[in-house]
């Protein structure tokens, strides 16, 4: 089996994560700068096999795509000229900061390390890939 990594796309910053080649567990990976994205992107995939992508979807609370929403589709458009063979799905990512936080609270993180929003992104991206895999197991 090959990895599933998944996405939280931001506008400066976007959030990695990955699962074992197994695909049973679920780790950050790193956060990049979104205009290097890509480069990361091309370089990862050269040396671990992934056989998806999944990419937080931005909805608000009244299930309207955000504002990055166009962003994302301009990026998700992009990937699919570079890399047809290996798909990339949308995956609703509502609350996903939220949770991120909680769980860095709970972790027992400092408020200083709390205030990391690349750490946030790494973590949302992480929780995306988790709930998209429970939801797959159901």
């Amino acid at each position: 089996m090959a990895r599933i990594l998944s996405i939280d796309y931001g506008k400066k910053r976007t959030g990695l994560a990955v699962t074992d080649p197994l695909q049973i567990i679920c780790n950050g990976l790193v956060t990049v700068s979104t205009s290097e994205l890509i480069n990361y992107l091309k370089s990862y995939i050269a040396k671990e096999e992934v056989e998806l992508i999944v990419i937080g979807e931005p909805r608000q609370s009244n299930g309207m795509p955000s504002e990055n929403f166009e962003r994302i589709k301009q990026f998700v458009t992009h990937w699919k000229k570079l890399y047809p063979s290996i798909p990339i799905i949308f995956y609703d990512e509502r609350f996903t900061s939220v949770l991120a936080h909680r769980a860095m609270i709970e972790g027992g993180l400092k408020k200083k390390a709390r205030q990391d929003k690349a750490l946030v992104d790494e973590i949302s991206a992480t929780i995306i890939l988790q709930s998209y895999l429970e939801s797959k197991r159901k």
